[in-house]
């Protein structure tokens, strides 16, 4: 007998065009949406459906039976990263519920932290040993990295090998002490007691991470590498004499690897945004930004993500933003922070590196201490990662431009927002609802994240539920004779753009809200027939 499926499930996390899209769901209709409007409906039997070949977007999967999903379709996938990651490769582990989390995420991309058998020797010595414990003791077995490489990949994501590009562990510090970078005091800089630094650019070392990188793809099917940094020291002496531009070492280092591995994808840590300036320009596929103090703030957030578009426009930003709070805090008021961290983070057109494993988040540097989330943290997951993909276009688009300050704000009046019981911003105000306001071909679209009842804007931090500033009215200067079409999604409202009511009231079209929660989207077409 064939078990009843309830649930909805894409078969990957991404689609290439021209690749038909299969989703398991219950049986009955199934309607495929594309920005609110309806695009195909196939019926079900239950269990796999094909919904066909779809031009490139993302999609909303709802079934009549309830469940809904969403999927997308890319020409390109280097245009896209939704990040996670792996750290346990016991002998004979499951693989199935990683592929499962990929599946239902849609992350594009799962980073195998903490691999290698030593950081400056990814692989053991001698082939014939196949599982050791790794630099910090945790068991590896090479046969369970190769399941889980070819499991993320059938799920439609890539699978990238953790590397320090410049770390040492103590065994081998005797072989490349002459390239250490060094301290003022001429001790070592150094992770804690068991990694030394060198200098990323020494030739030496250069052709020997390279080499390593190379040998790992072919052993174990990597797509490409995490390259991590520590985001120190800025400068300093090589043991040699010569002086080292940290931030030259790196982007020479990401290059020569690019020219040693030219189909792999590469992801740099800029830690704490350093140096973006500098590597946002190298070969690498995503912006990837660690943040730590003092970017504290959701305005931290958003700006940095601003930067980084700035530096690299066409490229994906990814934002490792770990969320400790549900360590210290209620689930619930755990949920509510990495809510408004997601907003922010979405909202200006990156991602997060925070679920892994089977159901995991990070909560902390070191991945092995993650954070096993509950059900409802998994729904929340779920619900606001859908939404990113059904709404890809909307949030992710490189031509978006934030045009808050040409549009909103009484000098302007072309578009605006009112709270009766809460002041609308232009940057996160605790207390107040944080309106945002961006262009894009076609239309404009409103983000508007609700801190009120919040005690202040620290991402990373209990928050309180959120409070409810009353009926929202928008005000937008009409642009021609007709009524704009206006329509509003959320992800813990109703997650499909839905038609609100528009009425004129002179030159303006106004429009009566609904309730928000945590995000709220708006769509205002500008132009007829979009």
């Amino acid at each position: 007998m064939t078990a009843t499926v309830t649930a909805a499930l894409p078969h990957k996390a991404l689609y290439r065009t021209a690749e038909p899209v299969l989703v398991d769901g219950p049986a009955g209709p199934v309607t495929v949406y594309s920005l609110g409007a309806p695009v195909r409906t196939v019926d079900s039997a239950g269990g796999v459906v094909d919904l066909g070949v779809l031009p490139a977007g993302g999609y909303g999967v709802e079934f009549a039976a309830g469940p809904r999903t969403a999927v997308e379709v890319v020409d390109d996938p280097r245009t896209r990263m939704r990040y996670g990651f792996l750290v346990d490769y016991a002998p004979g582990r499951d693989v199935d519920a990683v592929a499962e989390l990929v599946r239902r995420l849609h992350l594009t991309a799962v980073q195998f932290y903490d691999w290698a058998h030593r950081h400056a020797a990814l692989l053991p010595g001698d082939p014939a040993v196949q599982e050791y414990a790794d630099a910090l003791g945790q068991p590896v077995s090479l046969a369970t990295v190769r399941r889980l490489v070819g499991a993320v990949q059938r799920a439609g994501a890539v699978a990238l090998g953790y590397a320090a590009v410049y770390g040492v562990g103590t065994d081998e510090w005797p072989q490349w002490r002459h390239d250490a970078l060094l301290r003022p005091s001429g001790v070592p800089y150094g992770l804690g007691d068991f990694l030394s630094l060198v200098d990323p650019a020494a030739p030496d070392w250069s052709a020997h991470l390279r080499s390593d990188l190379a040998a790992a793809v072919r052993a174990l099917g990597f797509d490409g590498f995490h390259l991590d940094q520590y985001g120190y020291p800025k400068f300093a002496r090589r043991a040699d004499g010569a002086d080292v531009d940290v931030a030259a070492s790196f982007d020479a280092t990401i290059r020569g690897i690019r020219d040693e591995l030219p189909a792999a994808r590469l992801v740099f840590n800029q830690v704490n945004d350093f140096p973006t300036w500098r590597t946002a320009s190298s070969p690498q596929d995503a912006t990837y930004i660690e943040v730590w103090p003092p970017q504290v703030t959701l305005g931290d957030l958003a700006r940095t993500v601003t930067r980084a578009h700035a530096a690299a426009p066409l490229r994906p930003v990814v934002i490792a933003a770990y969320q400790a709070v549900y360590l210290q805090a209620e689930p619930d008021s755990a949920d509510r922070a990495t809510m408004l961290t997601m907003a922010t983070l979405f909202s200006h057109g990156a991602t997060q590196l925070l679920a892994g494993e089977t159901g995991h988040l990070l909560v902390d540097p070191y991945y092995v201490r993650n954070h096993g989330a509950g059900p409802e943290t998994l729904a929340v997951l779920t619900r606001w990662y859908d939404f990113l993909v059904e709404h890809g276009e909307l949030l992710l688009d490189p031509a978006a431009a934030d045009v808050t300050g040409s549009y909103a704000g009484s000098y302007n009046g072309d578009l605006d927002v009112t709270y009766p019981e809460a002041e609308v911003t232009g940057d996160p105000v605790a207390g107040g609802v944080w309106r945002r306001i961006v262009e894009l071909p076609g239309r404009l679209v409103v983000h508007l994240i609700n801190l009120v009842g919040q005690p202040d804007t620290v991402w990373d931090s209990a928050r309180r539920p959120f409070g409810d500033p009353g009926g929202g009215l928008l005000r937008v200067r009409r642009f021609g004779p007709g009524l704009p079409r206006v329509r509003v999604a959320d992800p813990d409202g109703t997650p499909r753009l839905t038609e609100v009511v528009v009425r004129a009231d002179g030159d303006d079209a106004v429009v009566v809200l609904p309730p928000i929660t945590a995000w709220q989207l708006i769509s205002i077409e500008t132009r007829s027939g979009n």
